[in-house]
């Protein structure tokens, strides 16, 4: 699908950062999740025509949706199909050394969610596919229908923290011996069948957690994040910010022990002291703010 997806995506806690965060008129952000540049846009109208704005993204139908959305902003806007594990990289091809900002929102999009191709749903039968970046080579399909049972379901432990997961690993791997699995409805039935409990109906669907897990193993969330931590004191001037909006504990639980580690080393000072989090209005308005957990910590 090469053209932007209608869904509107609503930028999350954007009056906390707005508040928190102050970056010059000539300043340089990077946006590492530029999304359909929701965060982005906010900031970018405080820069002038000497700052600078680089926008990343793996999914080109987000960057597609964010060259409209910044469009008319004053600053430069450069905006690449980029992970942001090469950051680094992209900065000095640019001549840049340092910046002011750093943001990544790492959730996903409404309308990556809404996409019929990308399988990130089970509410209606997509592929059973997950990549955010389609360059890249395995899919969730591979996952479910070739790894064994014990890495199956080490997988969906570890990055989706289901104690069920030998469980439905079990499940899995005997429903594939007769039939592979290609869709997302397939297996979120399966996964519910594998966990029914009469009379205690789940408080989320049964397969929430496993859709998690391999939608984290196919898109390489969690290295990615953690070689975005470990570079960002190297790329950020004095004074700089970095801002992470997480939405599950494996994501908060690395950038809170990141940012207190590079405090104690004496290159950042933190500004939440908790994870701020979305009030009852923000949530009324955007549901999906409900998850989201935002971290900011200043560059010393």
């Amino acid at each position: 699908m090469d053209e932007p997806l209608p869904v509107e995506h609503v930028p999350v806690l954007t009056e906390p950062l707005l508040k928190l965060i102050h970056i010059p008129t000539d300043g340089i952000m990077v946006d590492a999740t530029v999304g359909h540049g929701g965060h982005s846009q906010l900031f970018g109208r405080t820069l002038g025509p000497e700052g600078f704005l680089l926008g990343l993204d793996v999914d080109k139908n987000s960057i597609q949706r964010a060259h409209s959305t910044l469009s008319d902003l004053a600053c430069k806007v450069m905006l690449l199909r980029e992970n942001f594990v090469r950051m680094n990289e992209v900065l000095s091809q640019q001549g840049i050394d340092k910046v002011d900002f750093i943001l990544a929102d790492l959730g996903f999009c409404s309308g990556q969610l809404e996409d019929s191709d990308r399988g990130l749903s089970f509410q209606k039968p997509m592929p059973l596919d997950m990549r955010l970046d389609d360059r890249l080579t395995t899919t969730a399909a591979d996952l479910v229908n070739k790894l064994s049972q014990k890495d199956l379901a080490d997988l969906i432990y570890e990055y989706g923290q289901d104690r069920a997961s030998r469980r439905i690993a079990r499940f899995i791997v005997q429903q594939r011996s007769a039939q592979k699995f290609t869709t997302t409805t397939e297996l979120a039935m399966l996964i519910a069948r594998a966990m029914r409990r009469p009379g205690r109906p789940p408080r989320i669907h049964p397969a929430t957690r496993t859709f998690q897990a391999l939608r984290i193993a196919v898109n390489r969330e969690l290295d990615s994040l953690d070689t975005l931590l470990e570079t960002a004191p190297n790329m950020l001037k004095p004074g700089g910010f970095i801002a992470i909006i997480s939405f599950h504990s494996l994501e908060d639980g690395r950038v809170k022990r990141n940012f207190r580690q590079n405090k104690a080393d004496g290159l950042y000072d933190i500004l939440t002291k908790k994870p701020i989090t979305a009030d009852r209005e923000e949530i009324m308005r955007n549901p999906r703010a409900r998850s989201a957990k935002l971290r900011i910590a200043k560059c010393l």
